[in-house]
């Protein structure tokens, strides 16, 4: 077996993501640290609560996510990370001998390898290996649809790939001529697909700061009209989708699988009370979430930092659900969204269908202890339950950064009324005498507007 018949970007200087190349028998190995305290196998030090069969399952689940077949999943405690071949010689060995008795065609490490670790491996093996920055890139690779999308992949794909040139490439001892008797070597291989990649990086930067040019238009024409944005982020596989598709009645992919959804999508969410809002269902997180592809799609999650609510949806039933919790939060952190004092954010903890009613009473005792600031809303997307209270929160929160005014306005004012439905969320309206009694709603920018031009007067908050 050719150790690179799984080839992606990363094997092909300045070449597009081999979206759905990778395919075939898989070994997913875990190689986790094993904790001096309590003997338990831990990823890190820091990760002491994750457990390592609930990270492998994951981790097999990364690869079924591309069609992989996995043939097994094992766990490698580790007591140090080796240099060479991050396992010890008799796990490498071992490891070795289930290749060959399952014809195994690619292998998955959970862990971040370095270019040197995994071109030894891949050696020992014979066979191609994949860590799990790569693995996530595969997917991402798969899942991009849009533009935008497939550019961000890509040029994650391209900072991954440069750090990758070590590979044991046959053709990196190549070299062209210079010019002249006296002209030397000139430039090898390896220096000329580094000068590739980095023009290809150059290139994609350029394309998406284009694109992300016409991003921002679109957000400043949502900022002209009364249209809140509400966005919604979690862990992979928490019901984003699901919930997205229940809030808005929209069809986007939802899927029982990791990163079903990874472009973008906007839809207008009706509120409780008639109002309007914008809804964005974003990429989903993971733990050790590489970050270039946090920078790559920092564009794509803007719609996450200048969104009025939050929506931090938690697969409550999850084993592992506060590790996940904390790997979301690590994310927002990157992108300054700051999750213990933000009043933007609203959890949302999902799937409580799968709870018996006694163990979702429990839940629910839990939830009405947690701090008014940082609330939280049992929901089943699927079932629908829950989600009454929730759309009443977020309607809550917008109009905690909004202002109600009264004002009367003439009925002959045709253009009046029309700037009022276009710019102010109408909460109450009635015909008195040939003009219009309203009760409106609007966010700074327009209040004042609406006082000089209607002689509107502001109400005290809380009324």
């Amino acid at each position: 077996m050719d150790p690179h018949s799984f080839g992606g970007a990363a094997d092909r200087p300045g070449g597009q993501p081999a979206q759905g190349r990778a395919t075939g028998r898989v070994l997913v190995v875990g190689p986790y640290r094993r904790a001096r305290r309590g003997g338990a196998d831990l990823s890190s030090q820091t990760d002491a609560v994750r457990d390592p069969q609930a990270r492998l399952d994951e981790a097999a689940g990364l690869a079924r996510a591309i069609d992989l077949v996995v043939v097994e999943a094992l766990i490698a405690p580790l007591s140090e990370i080796r240099p060479a071949t991050y396992l010890g010689t008799g796990k490498v060995e071992e490891i070795l001998g289930l290749i060959k008795a399952h014809e195994v065609e690619l292998v998955v490490m959970d862990c971040a390898l370095s270019p040197i670790q995994q071109r030894n491996l891949e050696k020992e093996w014979n066979v191609k290996v994949l860590d799990r920055t790569g693995l996530i890139l595969e997917i991402f690779g798969r899942r991009a649809k849009t533009r935008e999308g497939t550019l961000q992949v890509e040029l994650a794909h391209l900072i991954y790939q440069r750090s990758r040139l070590v590979r044991s490439w046959t053709h990196l001892e190549r070299q062209r001529g210079g010019f002249g008797f006296m002209g030397g070597p000139g430039e090898t291989q390896i220096e000329a697909d580094r000068r590739m990649i980095g023009e290809r990086i150059t290139r994609i930067e350029n394309d998406l700061r284009k694109v992300q040019a016409t991003r921002r238009l679109h957000r400043a024409g949502r900022q002209r009209v009364p249209y809140r944005v509400v966005a919604l982020v979690g862990y992979t596989n928490a019901g984003k989708s699901t919930l997205f598709n229940r809030l808005t009645r929209a069809d986007v992919q939802a899927a029982d699988m990791l990163f079903a959804t990874l472009d973008p999508t906007l839809r207008a969410l009706k509120l409780p009370h008639g109002g309007k809002a914008m809804i964005s269902d974003t990429v989903g997180f993971i733990s050790d979430l590489p970050t270039m592809l946090v920078a790559a799609f920092r564009a794509t999650l803007e719609e996450v930092i200048e969104a009025d609510v939050i929506l931090h949806v938690r697969d409550i039933s999850h084993e592992d659900a506060e590790a996940q919790e904390r790997d979301v939060d690590q994310v927002l952190r990157q992108l300054n969204v700051e999750t213990d004092s933000s009043h933007r954010l609203i959890e949302v903890w999902n799937k409580i269908d799968r709870f018996s009613p006694e163990e979702r009473e429990n839940l629910a005792r839990i939830a009405a202890r947690r701090p008014p600031e940082r609330p939280c809303f049992l929901v089943s997307a699927e079932t629908g339950e829950g989600i009454d209270a929730l759309l009443a929160a977020i309607e809550e929160r917008l109009a905690a950064t909004r202002f109600t005014l009264d004002l009367r306005v003439d009925a002959t004012d045709g253009a009046g009324i029309s700037w009022i439905h276009r710019n102010a969320e109408v909460l109450d309206k009635h015909l008195d005498e040939n003009h219009f009694n309203m009760v409106i709603r609007v966010d700074e920018t327009k209040r004042d507007i609406a006082i000089a031009r209607f002689g509107a007067v502001p109400r005290e908050q809380g009324d």
